[in-house]
């Protein structure tokens, strides 16, 4: 897989990941579980929807 989640892209989706993980123990509900989305790809520094419309933030290497 080509790295496609830069820095600023990647600490964006850990807040958001944490922040629908929080609301889901909050609201005692699964759609908390969607934070698994935004930092599984955080984690893994690649975006499937970014590949699809060909968007880049990582550094060019």
């Amino acid at each position: 897989m080509i790295k496609n989640v830069g820095g600023a892209d990647k600490i964006i989706r850990y807040i958001i990941g944490i922040v629908l993980a929080a609301w889901g123990v909050y609201a005692q509900s699964w759609w908390g579980l969607l934070a698994i989305i935004p930092i599984g790809t955080a984690l893994m520094n690649f975006c499937p929807m970014w590949f699809l419309f060909k968007v880049n933030t990582a550094a060019k290497e």
